[in-house]
């Protein structure tokens, strides 16, 4: 049985949770022992382990690479923060551009996907006939195996964008295929790799899943 958060753990959940929010970054040792009344970067860094090893935060070495995960949001009654990572093109690939410190909170209708989520703004309009638009928000979920038809963020090289992924029994075979006629499909070399499923679009104020 999983050990229940303590009364000090869920008050560094908290602080972290506002920091993020506020700032766009994970509370420094320093900002985190001011909050919650500690003089020792080390009572701070135990209390870390311990929501490390309860799932509640995911971390490397130093505090600004604490990110909270579902759990921690639970336990807060908070909506999940997702990193907004940059733009990628739904047109001729484009060089990704990282924009960190910018986080937005998810709605209710996308908030209960456990695996790791970013927010992408799209470039292009290659991808109008999946309703996505140029200057929309997608919300990409990493994942590792795909399937056909499915709309994809890719990096080929160190470029990126958004299309849709095809595998099929005939030449080509595997390629990206964008949903606007005049662009061309992308043939599947080693050089692309795909990195995540789009799932949702930021339209009229609320997520909307895509097709």
């Amino acid at each position: 049985m999983k050990k229940a958060i303590t009364a000090r753990q869920k008050q560094l959940l908290e602080i972290i949770y506002n920091y993020i929010q506020s700032s766009g970054y994970a509370p420094t040792f320093e900002e985190m022992r001011e909050n919650i009344g500690v003089s020792s970067n080390q009572s701070i860094i135990d209390l870390l382990e311990k929501l490390k090893s309860g799932k509640y935060i995911r971390r490397n070495e130093g505090a600004r690479s604490i990110a909270l995960l579902p759990l921690a949001y639970d336990v807060l009654g908070a909506p999940p923060l997702v990193p907004f990572v940059g733009y990628s093109s739904a047109g001729t690939p484009i060089h990704s551009i990282e924009l960190s410190g910018e986080w937005q909170t998810l709605s209710e209708n996308v908030s209960k996907l456990n695996e790791e989520i970013f927010i992408l703004k799209i470039s292009g309009d290659s991808m109008i006939n999946a309703g996505i638009d140029d200057g929309d928000a997608v919300l990409v979920q990493t994942k590792k195996e795909f399937v056909n038809n499915e709309i994809v963020y890719a990096q080929i090289g160190d470029s990126s964008t958004i299309k849709r992924f095809m595998s099929e029994d005939t030449p080509p075979y595997v390629y990206l295929k964008p949903e606007n006629p005049k662009y061309d499909i992308i043939p599947f070399t080693d050089e692309v790799e795909l990195k995540g499923k789009v799932v949702s679009v930021f339209k009229n104020g609320y997520w909307k899943p895509v097709k």
